[in-house]
């Protein structure tokens, strides 16, 4: 049973991601005409056009990416994960507007909000970033442009965040000609946000600060981070490239509410000392979240 779990678990993951990505599409983005970005918002405009239903479309449009996809991104491990989510977020796009509590609910939101496009972009963004970082976590892909912009990266080493940014950017701006320029704005401010949220669902909002110390004093300070934080220190060897000597270099992972206290030490200790303070999204291990499970 441990040994399926994990993969049931992902599964599950990937299912319950793309029920709320369908969610976030029907209450606040069509309603609107906000356009999601990638085959989402391609999907959008046909419908807007035809009435051809949007979870239609998005299936039909996934499939040259998927096949691409697999010829690229990981061939049946890649695929199983990702047709899991693109059948499940495509069915149910179409399939919640045939359930009868779902259309009451909507309805109710919807006059409840009255049409307030700012509202609607940012529960929409909030929402279905929550269903981005929740499909991450379990290592798949939502498909349409999730899908480009990887193989973008893989075949043209172009960022992740850019390779969204160009493809999802350029539906949106595309939609602007037939929504309107305002939706076209709060779409693209959807876009944002809702990448920040999957980002802070996927790493977790426990963002840490890691600190470099190089000091002539490194045992005292080590002592001091011991005993007064409780964190452990490591010791690692650096040559000066000016003067050529060498001289030990101090690292150590702490939160961001110790930042101050690390900086009284070295200051107290040594006030020549070279402190550089950086920022680490996760730290597992002792002290921290278990790495167990991960």
């Amino acid at each position: 049973m441990k040994k399926f779990w994990p993969l049931t678990r992902d599964y599950l993951l990937i299912t319950l991601a793309s029920v709320i990505q369908a969610v976030s599409l029907r209450l606040f983005f069509v309603p609107t005409d906000l356009a999601s970005g990638g085959v989402s918002g391609i999907s959008q405009l046909i419908n807007h056009f035809s009435g051809w239903p949007i979870g239609l479309m998005v299936l039909i449009g996934n499939i040259p990416l998927f096949l691409l996809g697999w010829r690229f991104l990981g061939g049946r491990a890649f695929a199983m994960r990702t047709a899991t989510a693109i059948v499940t977020y495509s069915l149910l796009t179409d399939l919640l507007l045939k359930i009868p509590v779902f259309v009451e609910f909507s309805q109710v939101l919807i006059d409840d909000l009255r049409g307030d496009i700012f509202l609607n972009s940012l529960y929409g963004a909030i929402v279905s970033g929550i269903g981005y970082g929740m499909v991450y976590r379990a290592r798949g892909t939502s498909g349409g442009s999730d899908i480009l912009a990887r193989i973008l990266n893989h075949w043209r080493g172009i960022p992740m965040t850019q390779s969204y940014l160009m493809v999802d950017a350029a539906v949106i701006l595309s939609a602007g000609f037939v929504f309107g320029w305002k939706q076209a704005l709060y779409a693209l401010i959807a876009l944002y946000v809702s990448g920040i949220v999957a980002e802070t669902v996927l790493e977790g909002g426990g963002t840490v600060r890691t600190a470099m110390i190089v000091t002539g004093q490194p045992q005292a300070i080590s002592d001091r981070v011991l005993q007064d934080l409780e964190r452990g220190v490591t010791f690692l060897e650096g040559t000066g490239a000016f003067t050529g000597e060498s001289r030990p270099v101090l690292y150590c992972v702490i939160t961001r509410s110790e930042v101050a206290t690390l900086k009284a030490i070295v200051n107290e200790i040594d006030p020549e000392a070279f402190l550089v303070i950086g920022v680490a999204h996760e730290a597992l291990g002792e002290g921290f979240k278990p790495l167990k499970g991960k």
